[in-house]
């Protein structure tokens, strides 16, 4: 498998262009200089060359003119015959050496070898014929004629001088032009290694900028650092391998009386020997050298305060980033507190379980009665219900109008016993049973407890007139047979006290609260009651009206209570005598209907 080429970094690459415009600005001028210091150097050597070459050839036609003028003296016998003959050898002496200077100097231009090899053909026979005249003085005139006429000697040094100046001028002209170049080199790299400068100075200043501000973002950040770590309400302490204190904050000096710096003592020697726990110490000595970690070890210590407290101790390893040297992090949280409530939580359940068992038997207890009101309670009922219908029957029409009364005073009190029997249980069963929540369709049961009661008002009252109107209800997860209580006694009253108001009007309706709940409400248009005894409403054989007006337990609405109560609700009224009344009720919004989840 081909592994990766890590990334260059970016300022890799700058510093490779750095040393390459580096390279090209300061290398490449001084390059070009010395090639142009190298170029004039030449030039210059060409110059002198010519000018050498020049020497030789007016050294040479001079000792051709030597020669010349000492053949004239000899001739014309100015001179005396052995200074004229000196004279004559010794510029004859003269003319190979300085010929073959000549050559030696422009033996690098094939031109000037050829006009060389020319003029040195003339000189010769120019020598010659000197000598001849030399030899016979009276022939002077006629040879000088010839010399002048057949071989002019300085027209070919003339050309081999003005080929060597023509050769000085390119020459001249070549070093003018690389002096040229030489000074917009110069001149060139000196603007170049400016703005280098310049560059390297901008760079510079914003390499400073930049080292700036980080050093004092990592001052910020030490500083945030430090105010955090000495802001932290819990003890922490850097400890070393040998266990030493490398750092500590503000609350672990309080907690362990360090009244200074705590930096290089031992960890065990701190707090008046808090810390020398020899199983609390080889754990912090495993998270060192074996590299562990310590979660929430309990150490019990005896702090510089004089408390006894339980610490929560939590270490691990780690690295310093200015140091090579292992340190351990421990933070350390009292939970003597948290202990202290553990204990009297358990101490409580304890409480709680013996009161559970209390309650358990005072259920069994209440159950018991609850048998023995439905069953011992309702025989003598019985009897007396019994016994009154047939004393009546026995008597016949021997019982006068009085005992009549009595009769049905001691039937009714039976009934009026027995109903009361059977709410009481009723009460009490709603408050033991446990809740069986379903789905409950409470428009369906609205609508059969109101047709339930339109056949008791159709039987008991008729020609009475009961106008309901029903809103849209939900569909809420409850007990139905306790709801169904619910509504059952809420509009059976709202029927019961507008018995007397032709037609009687009762509104059931439902909306939902701002946070969610159902609100029901069931309004009538009958008696109502005067608000100031409401506080008694919901209360065990409570009644606001006379038997003899309204019938009735009082038992309705205290289920009604203890309903709504056990489906965390609430319940109240609203009302006016002789203008109605309002009951509202709610019902939290998690008892909606959860859709079922797709499958």
């Amino acid at each position: 498998m081909p592994t990766s080429v890590p990334p260059f970094p970016s300022r890799h690459w700058r510093a490779l262009l750095l040393a390459v415009a580096v390279a090209v600005i300061i290398v490449l001028p001084f390059l070009l200089q010395r090639i142009a210091e190298r170029r004039e150097i030449e030039a210059a050597s060409r110059v002198a060359h010519t000018l050498r070459v020049e020497g030789a050839l007016s050294a040479l036609l001079a000792a051709v003119r030597g020669m010349e003028s000492a053949v004239i003296l000899r001739g014309l016998e100015i001179d005396m015959p052995q200074a004229t003959r000196e004279r004559f050898d010794r510029n004859r002496a003269q003319v190979e050496p300085g010929l073959d200077e000549v050559e030696r100097l422009t033996r690098d231009n094939p031109a000037q070898q050829v006009r060389l090899g020319a003029m040195r053909g003339l000189v010769r026979q120019r020598l010659a014929l000197l000598q001849r005249i030399a030899a016979e003085p009276a022939d002077v005139h006629a040879g000088l004629q010839r010399l002048v006429s057949e071989l002019p000697l300085q027209v070919a040094v003339d050309e081999m001088i003005d080929a060597e100046r023509a050769y000085l001028g390119e020459r001249q002209a070549d070093a003018r032009r690389t002096h040229r170049q030489a000074v917009w080199a110069a001149w060139g790299s000196m603007i170049a290694q400016g703005l280098l400068l310049v560059w390297l100075a901008r760079m510079a200043l914003r390499a400073a900028m930049r080292r700036s501000v980080a050093e004092r973002t990592s001052q910020r950040e030490n500083a945030r650092s430090a105010a955090v770590l000495d802001t932290v309400r819990e003890p922490i302490v850097l400890v070393d391998e040998q266990l030493r204190v490398v750092m500590h904050n503000p609350a672990f000096g309080e907690l362990f009386a360090v009244d200074r710096d705590a930096r290089g003592q031992q960890l065990s020697a701190l707090g008046n020997g808090a810390w020398a726990n020899e199983d609390a110490l080889r754990r912090l000595h495993d998270v060192l050298r074996r590299s562990r970690e310590l979660w929430d070890y309990e150490l019990h210590q005896h702090t510089a305060d004089g408390i006894d407290r339980v610490m929560l101790v939590n270490a691990r390893p780690m690295d310093l980033p200015d140091s090579d040297e292992r340190v351990a992090l421990i933070t350390a949280s009292d939970i003597s507190a948290q202990k202290a409530g553990e204990t009297h939580i358990r101490e409580l359940n304890r409480q709680l379980q013996g009161k559970v068992e209390q309650v358990s038997d005072v259920n069994r207890e209440l159950e018991a009665f609850s048998y023995s009101v439905s069953h011992d309670l309702r025989a003598p009922l019985r009897h007396i219900s019994g016994f009154v219908g047939k004393l009546s029957r026995h008597l016949g029409d021997d019982l006068d109008d009085k005992g009549r009364h009595y009769l049905e005073v001691i039937g009714g009190s039976a009934k009026r016993m027995s109903a009361l029997i059977d709410d009481l249980l009723v009460y009490s069963r709603l408050g033991r049973s446990a809740m069986r929540l379903q789905a409950v369709d409470i428009q369906s049961m609205v609508e059969e407890t109101r047709a339930m009661l339109d056949a008791d008002v159709a039987g008991e009252h008729p020609g009475h007139v009961v106008q309901w109107r029903i809103g849209p209800m939900p569909i809420l997860v409850a007990d139905e047979n306790m709801l169904r209580q619910v509504w059952h006694n809420l509009m059976g009253n709202a029927v019961k006290y507008s018995a007397r108001s032709e037609p009687a009007r009762i509104e059931v309706e439902h909306r939902r609260n701002a946070d969610g709940d159902h609100h029901f409400t069931v309004r009538d248009n009958g008696a109502g009651f005067d608000m100031q005894y409401a506080g008694k409403l919901f209360g065990v054989f409570q009644r606001l009206h006379a038997a003899s007006e309204f019938s009735g337990t009082g038992i309705g609405l205290a289920s009604v209570k203890r309903v709504v109560t056990r489906h965390n609700g609430s319940v109240w009224a609203e009302a006016a005598p002789g203008e109605g009344a309002t009951f509202h009720f709610t019902l939290p919004a998690n008892l909606d209907l959860k859709p079922a989840s797709a499958p």
